[in-house]
Order: C-alpha cells, then structure tokens, then sequence
C-alpha cells in the first residue's frame, strides 16, 4: 500500500535532491554543456561574504515569524475549537488568506503601502505614509507581518484540531477545582498541545526556509540586502546570474539547515514524539 506513494517521494523528492547535489560541483549556465568543476562552486558560495548575510537574515525571519505567529495561531486556534455556530463562520473567514497566491498578496501589499499613492496617502493618514519598503526595519517588519497575515491561518486550523482532541473531563475537573479560564489554560491546553505545538513549529520553521515569492515580489531582497534570504540568493544566482552550480550549492544547504532544524524540533519533543495527545487522561 506504501509502494505508490514511495514511488512519488523518490520521483519528486529524492532524485531532484540527487540531481542538486550532483549540480552543485558542476559549471553550467543552464542552457549550455554542463561541465565538471569539483569544489568551485562549493568554494564560492563558502568564500563569498555575502553568504553569512544572507543565512542571518534568514534565520531572522525564520525566528521573527515563528515567534509572531506561534502565539497568534494557538489563540486563535483554542478560540476557533468552540462549538458556536458563529466561530465555523469566523474559521472560514480566516482561512481565506491561505488560499491567496503568495505573489498576489505581495503586490497588494506593496500598493497598500506605498508612501504616494497607498492607503496611507488615499486617507491622509500620516503614520501609514511612510517609506515602508525603503527602511530596513521597515521593510524587515513588513515582511514578517505578511508572511504572519498568510499563514497564521493554518496553523490555526492545526491547533484547533488539537484542541478538540483535548478531553472535557479534563476541563470539567478543573473547573470542579475551581480554575478559570487563564489557570484551565496555561495548565491544561498548552501542555497537552505540546506535539501540537512541535509540528506546527517544525512546519513554520522548515517552510521559512523556502520563503521566496512574496520576498521577491514585495522587497526584492531590498533594500540593500535587508530581506535577501538564502532562497532569493539562490534565486539571483541560478536565474539572473545563470550560475547554476553555485545556486545548487545554495540548495543543498537549504536542505541541511532545514534538515538539522527539523530533528532539533523533534528531539525537544522527548523520544516518543508520537505518544498520544490524550496521555494521562
């Protein structure tokens, strides 16, 4: 029964990982010879200044996000797992800028935003009148926010399952014992969300990693180099700069990071990450 979909990861997943690695000790401008060049790449990409750069700014986007919409999403998510007819309603509405195209919301952000002719200047509002992709922080902030506006919406769908799988015996003895809300929260929901709470992370941080798109669209990696990522920096290298193997090189490190961050993840969760969620009820 696993034959088909192993058939698929190793098709997509596992060869185009091979052929990466492979790619990344070439020379090949991606339409001519692909010739053989060992560590050059390797040497170029290590040896170039602003590879380190580029690896902090990802690291603080992946840490800024994660730490803007981990809180948000939980909250959001132990809100959302009411019963109410109106919070089905709400869970729909919130739901809605995870079906948008990246790119898409990019560009409507750089319209709402611009200091000229966006919402700030339209309602002769001074504080939305700034040059928000111009300053570094600005532009920095923007783009966690963005990124934060997308995809809280389904990390919050994951939590509001795990919330739901939570017993109400649970609640109803702490209630017995006289806990409100805030004690029933801190004490119940958030330690028995712990697995929740690594998959979601793991998801938030291994996918930060390849956030590309909306950066493209909305700074550019500007300005300067203050939202330049890895991902665009192996973007500019393989497509603009038609360097390929170095690009490649880029790519495997990628994998690497996102590899180690992920067994990080799943080691802060003990060694049975799979125990059950209703443990000790």
């Amino acid at each position: 029964m696993a034959v088909p979909a192993l058939a698929v990861f190793v098709a997509f997943g596992v060869i185009p990982l091979i052929g990466v690695l492979l790619l990344s000790f070439t020379s090949w401008d991606g339409l001519g010879e692909i010739q053989i060049s060992g560590l050059t790449s390797w040497r170029a990409v290590l040896a170039d200044p602003g590879l380190p750069h580029a690896l902090w700014v990802t690291f603080l986007v992946m840490a800024a996000s994660w730490a803007v919409q981990t809180p948000a999403s939980i909250l959001i998510g132990v809100f959302l797992a009411g019963h109410q007819r109106y919070r089905a309603v709400l869970a729909v509405l919130y739901f809605i800028p995870l079906l948008l195209s990246s790119a898409a919301i990019a560009i409507t952000y750089k319209a709402l935003l611009d200091p000229n002719f966006g919402l700030g200047a339209g309602l002769h509002i001074g504080l939305l009148t700034q040059d928000w992709l111009g300053e570094p922080v600005l532009a920095f902030s923007v783009v966690i926010f963005v990124v934060s506006w997308q995809f809280i919406p389904f990390h919050s769908l994951i939590y509001q399952g795990g919330v739901r799988q939570i017993p109400r015996t649970m609640y109803e003895a702490a209630e017995i014992d006289g806990a409100g809300r805030v004690r029933k929260f801190f004490s119940i929901t958030l330690p028995q969300l712990k697995y929740t709470i690594i998959t979601s992370s793991t998801l938030m941080v291994v996918g930060s990693l390849t956030f590309f798109d909306l950066i493209f669209v909305l700074t550019a990696g500007g300005p300067g180099d203050a939202t330049r990522v890895l991902a665009l920096d192996m973007y500019k290298r393989g497509f603009q700069a038609n360097l390929m193997g170095p690009a490649s090189a880029i790519a495997v490190i990628l994998v690497l990071v996102g590899l180690a961050l992920a067994l990080f993840l799943r080691r802060l969760g003990g060694r049975d990450t799979g125990a059950s969620q209703l443990e000790g009820a």
